[in-house]
């Protein structure tokens, strides 16, 4: 992939670039969260991400959290297209016995969360963003070879130009440096459905 494709929405004040590679180190008090639950609004989470109108493709990245250590550090793919209407996956570290692998979506301002326990000594994780038109799957894999699936979600600003791409943050006092690599971008993995047809 071209990293020049790329652009920040809110950069942050220390990350590297270079050609298949991307660190960035979150800062703290740094997240992405709408209203739901909480009833707080956090949009303030760095994200790097491209541009397209394409309406079928995946776009795959390597993710390394080996150096989180605090609650919800995390790091991931993202697609955030304003303040109230994007989607995010990541691992968020909890504690020395597990982390949270989870996904976020946020619709019209209001954001769900779910997520798996895992172990705390993963440290990489891959994911697999797909588009079909205006609905989305995000898949994830320890091993950049099997997928398995994490959300299938509805966009409702989803269908037309969108951006997409990485994103990391540190919700609270914490800051670490996550590491992006292998990102690339194919057909849509993401197959048409064959079983029920549309009503």
């Amino acid at each position: 992939m071209n990293i020049n494709q790329f652009q920040w929405t809110r950069e942050p004040k220390n990350y590297t670039l270079k050609e298949g590679y991307v660190e960035i180190t979150t800062e703290p008090n740094t997240d992405l969260w709408q209203r739901t639950y909480y009833h707080f609004r956090n949009d303030n989470a760095p994200v790097f991400q491209m541009e397209t109108e394409e309406k079928f493709f995946s776009f795959i990245v390597k993710t390394d959290f080996s150096q989180s250590g605090h609650r919800f550090d995390q790091c991931g793919v993202v697609m955030y297209l304003d303040s109230e209407n994007w989607i995010k996956a990541s691992v968020e570290y909890e504690n020395e016995e597990f982390q949270h692998l989870g996904s976020v979506v946020t619709n019209h301002g209001y954001s769900d969360w779910a997520t798996t326990a895992i172990p705390a000594d993963v440290r990489v994780m891959w994911y697999r963003f797909s588009r079909r038109e205006d609905d989305y799957c995000i898949e994830c894999s320890r091993d950049g070879v099997r997928f398995s699936q994490m959300r299938i979600c509805h966009m409702w600003e989803g269908g037309g130009r969108i951006r997409f791409g990485i994103y990391a943050c540190s919700p609270e006092a914490s800051s670490f440096p996550a590491v992006f690599t292998d990102m690339r971008i194919t057909e849509c993995a993401w197959k048409a459905h064959e079983g029920q047809q549309p009503d």
